[in-house]
């Protein structure tokens, strides 16, 4: 009998084999969903990144926006920026070159090395490889240094700076704002390929920013000192009216003196340097001014200092200006003489009591037209013309070591030799005369006669205090008139001891009886005639005699 084998039938109908192959399917199908369901999570974590990044982009902008608002000044401006940027880059160190006037690049701000031990402040002078700097510039191109290229960079320290600070990446980022190229900014990092995707993408979304800000900051500086420059040449300018000073005071017709502006009228046209040479109270000072007006910058301000009369701690700022915390006391900024007279010209007197520890500055301010205020690194570039002055030797002071024999030469390239008022005895009458109208007409007096004999003690006498000694006796002489004439106190003048042409004389009754003693002696005891002492006074005989009478004097035997 033949056995029937019947295979059970599987679940559903259907066999082992078909089981496991839906199953296999299924589960195949169950783990296709689960992947794009990881897919989907993944690129939904990928956009939360991205939007995360984007959000602290706008951030980070807006925070620049912040600072564009809160910062005028481009110092603190720059740090502030630099702090923004490391909360994003981590970079080691931030400079800012920027483009100046003339074309060229010039370091501004320098921030520390962020992790050095506090080596490098701001403000320190760093080289920098400036070339880089305008090339990025001119193709507006972030430009990436890697190591190999840092090694390579000019001048030499350069490399070996970046090199004991660990750079391995420089991110240079040019700036424009307006259509106007302002500078470059580099980041270093200590990290190679530092300034890369993210980063890289954020600088030059910021870059934009960073440069409006600066522009305005700029901006907002050089108003800023335009508008204390005005301020200060306004108050000058007041001063200066308070003086009462005028180049029509430029009296006189003697040789000595016509020599003299013959010699201004030929170099005032010019932006020559000048030296004016001769005793005090000869009045160099109104000299500087009349070359002044007669210059191309006449239209400028006339700027001048003492420097005698300016403390030896305080001269240099006097001259160049300082920044706010400079010293003890400079609680805010000043602009200097330098620049108050740029485009104009500056007259510095009694320029033989500069400190020497001063004149090589002055020097260089001189002759590369720069310097730098008291407390900043920022250079000025000024045009100036100088007019100095004088009553020392400084050829001998330079034989003594006390006057730098190159600020010399700088100086010396035009000298004027002042006469004193004793060598141009023809212009004291037309002096006196105008002196004695200016102060009648400032006191509302009417002085209308100046005595002979008064005059012609004015004339004879010595004058060592030359016409500042002049003007101020001639001003006390109309306070003292009662009347339609001049009274000059004449009895009460007296001369130095040191003076050696008339050192016995000592008041105007001994400076007469020798006077008329000499005249004696020189004409052989005759009074009068063509040849006798009073014609060769410029007495009358009889004014010779009253006047021997009177001092007690006989003729010499």
């Amino acid at each position: 009998m033949q056995d029937d084998h019947v295979t059970p039938p599987s679940h559903h109908g259907r066999s082992p084999n078909q089981n496991a192959a839906g199953e296999k399917f299924a589960g195949h199908r169950r783990w296709q969903g689960v992947s794009r369901k990881l897919m989907v999570l993944q690129g939904l974590r990928r956009r939360l990144d991205q939007l995360a990044q984007e959000r602290d982009e706008l951030r980070l902008v807006l925070h620049i926006n912040k600072l564009l608002l809160n910062n005028l000044d481009p110092e603190q401006l720059f740090v502030a920026i630099s702090s923004a940027l490391w909360e994003r880059t981590h970079h080691d160190f931030m400079t800012l070159s920027t483009l100046e006037s003339k074309g060229t690049m010039e370091r501004l701000r320098l921030l520390d090395f962020t992790r050095s031990r506090g080596q490098f402040r701001i403000g320190d002078q760093v080289p920098e490889s400036l070339e880089l700097a305008s090339r990025a510039l001119d193709t507006k191109q972030i430009d990436i240094l890697d190591p190999a290229r840092i090694a390579a960079l000019q001048p030499p320290e350069l490399a070996r700076l970046l090199q004991q600070e660990h750079i391995q990446s420089i991110c240079l980022i040019p700036l424009h704002s307006r259509g106007k190229a302002l500078g470059v900014i580099s980041l270093g990092s200590q990290k190679e390929n530092a300034f890369q995707g993210p980063t890289l993408r954020l600088l030059e979304l910021v870059a934009g920013q960073i440069a409006l800000a600066l522009d305005n900051a700029m901006a907002f500086q050089d108003i800023r000192h335009s508008h204390d420059k005005l301020v200060e040449e306004k108050l000058y300018l007041e001063e200066e009216r308070a003086q009462d000073f005028a180049t029509q005071e430029m009296v006189g017709a003697s040789p000595s003196f016509a020599k003299v502006l013959q010699q201004i009228e030929t170099v005032a046209p010019s932006d020559a340097t000048v030296l004016l040479l001769g005793e005090t109270g000869t009045g160099k000072e109104l000299l500087a001014r009349a070359i002044h007006e007669r210059s191309k910058r006449k239209e400028r301000t006339f700027i001048k200092l003492n420097c005698s009369a300016i403390p030896m701690g305080l001269v240099e700022s006097e001259l160049f200006g300082h920044e706010r915390g400079a010293f003890t006391g400079a609680i805010a900024r000043k602009v200097g003489r330098f620049e108050l007279a740029h485009l104009g010209s500056l007259f510095l007197d009694e320029i033989g009591d500069l400190p020497l520890e001063l004149q090589p500055k002055l020097l260089r301010a001189l002759q590369e037209r720069e310097f730098e205020r008291l407390g900043s690194t920022r250079t000025l570039r000024v045009d100036v013309r100088l007019i100095a002055a004088t009553h020392q030797d400084l050829a001998q002071m330079v034989e003594n070591g006390t006057f730098r024999r190159d600020l010399f030469y700088r100086l010396n390239v035009f000298p004027v030799r002042v006469p004193p008022l004793r060598d141009r005895k023809e212009d004291i009458p037309n002096l006196v005369r105008y002196f004695t109208q200016k102060f009648a007409r400032a006191m509302d007096k009417r002085i209308v006669r100046i005595p002979a004999e008064t005059m012609e003690f004015l004339v004879r006498w010595p004058w060592p205090g030359n016409i500042r000694e002049l003007q101020n006796l001639v001003e006390r002489s109309v306070i003292l008139s009662p009347g339609p004439d001049l009274h000059v106190p004449m009895g009460e003048m007296i001369l130095p001891a040191v003076h050696s042409p008339v050192a016995a004389a000592q008041t105007y009754e001994d400076l007469e009886r020798q006077g008329i003693l000499e005249a004696l002696k020189a004409s052989g005891g005759a009074v009068g005639g063509p040849h006798g002492a009073a014609a060769r006074l410029g007495l009358k005989r009889t004014t010779l005699n009253s006047k021997m009478k009177r001092l007690g004097l006989d003729r010499p035997k």
